[in-house]
């Protein structure tokens, strides 16, 4: 029995170093050698970019923005002096002439020192006239010697003078008060169409009063008025174009040519305000209408242009990729209009610069380059 227990565990230990050694074959045919191609770190080589230079021209390109047509002239008219409405000719939508008498207003009181000045100028007339006459009868007296003192001369002419004074004084008084009466009626400035009323007869105006009696504006030519962003301003020439459309007008356009120009930005958006004169004979367009403009610039002169590919929009900024000895630098700009596939930019660039064409941010962490 001994000898049979040690047989089993004999066979035990045989059949234990066999799957060992089994085991140890089967690992050692998975596992490979290891290689020198596994043992050293990859290398990557230069990273291979397409180039371009920038293009320097000067082209025509289009700007749409929005305008709006004004009248070519519009005025408030207030009373100059205190009074009633008598009479009132016009109303909201009337056409007037230049000259026309739009209104009348009362106010006795400015009639009363207008006529009290017409008799203070007729006395002084008088007094000048006799004192003329004094003087003329005294210096031809004094021709026959000793028969006037030479004194009596001297006053004559002091009253002549004097007296000439106060009818120059009552002259002048007198037109002022003139003045004053016509005041009392309101006549219009222009030609044009009265688009606000805001009296009736029996109202009192003038003085203090803010709100006006009537509003003329003038309807047969306009002003298209447009505001010109900064970066666009030195583009518009004295000949640029303009053609506009009107939303109550569907499919009609309209043409005009530059007027005038402000030469100094605005403030508050940073703008030129440009102003195309419309003629308006037939009264097809009316003033305060909003227009969609479209205009064609040129700049005055030529620019960097590069494909709008190459520009790099990033946290950091907007840039190109320059190549410069076999590596990327970036170059901040400033981008201007585009057009098509190409966009205008500022910067400190140069024609003869290598300008990466499909610029990517990436491509700053990349070392070396090589060009295609």
């Amino acid at each position: 029995m001994l000898s049979n227990m040690m047989t089993t565990h004999k066979n035990s230990t045989v059949l234990f170093l066999g799957l060992a050694l089994i085991s140890a074959g089967i690992n050692g045919c998975d596992s490979k050698p290891e290689t020198d191609s596994q043992s050293k770190p990859n290398v990557k080589g230069p990273v291979s970019v397409q180039v371009i230079s920038p293009v320097k021209d000067q082209p025509d390109y289009t700007l749409a923005l929005p305008g709006e047509l004004k009248p070519y002239e519009q005025v408030s008219l207030f009373a100059k002096v205190k009074g009633f409405v008598k009479n009132i000719h016009v109303d909201r939508g009337s056409v007037v002439k230049k000259g026309q008498v739009l209104a009348i207003l009362e106010a006795p009181e400015v009639s009363q020192r207008f006529q009290s000045a017409r008799s203070d100028q007729q006395k002084f007339y008088e007094d000048f006239q006799l004192s003329r006459q004094m003087y003329e009868r005294v210096l031809k007296a004094t021709q026959k010697d000793g028969s006037v003192a030479a004194i009596e001369l001297d006053r004559a002419k002091s009253k002549l003078r004097s007296d000439s004074a106060a009818y120059q004084s009552a002259i002048s008084s007198a037109q002022s008060f003139g003045q004053i009466e016509e005041y009392l009626k309101i006549i219009a400035p222009f030609d044009g169409v009265v688009v606000e009323r805001n009296v009736s007869v029996g109202a009192l105006v003038g003085e203090n009063n803010t709100t006006p009696l009537l509003v003329i504006a003038q309807n047969k030519k306009l002003r298209l008025t447009v505001a010109i962003p900064e970066k666009h301003a030195q583009s518009v020439g004295k000949n640029a174009m303009a053609s506009f459309t009107v939303s109550n007008l569907p499919g009609k356009m309209f043409t005009s040519v530059l007027s005038r120009k402000s030469q100094v930005l605005q403030q508050q958006n940073r703008s030129v305000t440009a102003e195309f004169d419309v003629e308006n004979k037939d009264n097809s367009l009316d003033g305060g209408e909003y227009a969609q403009v479209t205009m064609k610039l040129r700049r005055p002169d030529s620019t960097l242009w590069v494909p709008a590919s190459s520009i790099v929009h990033a946290q950091s900024g907007t840039f190109v990729l320059r190549v410069e000895n076999q590596a990327v630098r970036k170059v901040p700009i400033s981008e201007g209009t585009r057009r098509d596939s190409v966009q205008e930019v500022f910067g400190e660039l140069d024609r003869k610069d290598q300008i990466v064409k499909i610029g990517s941010e990436e491509l700053l962490n990349a070392g070396k380059v090589k060009i295609k």
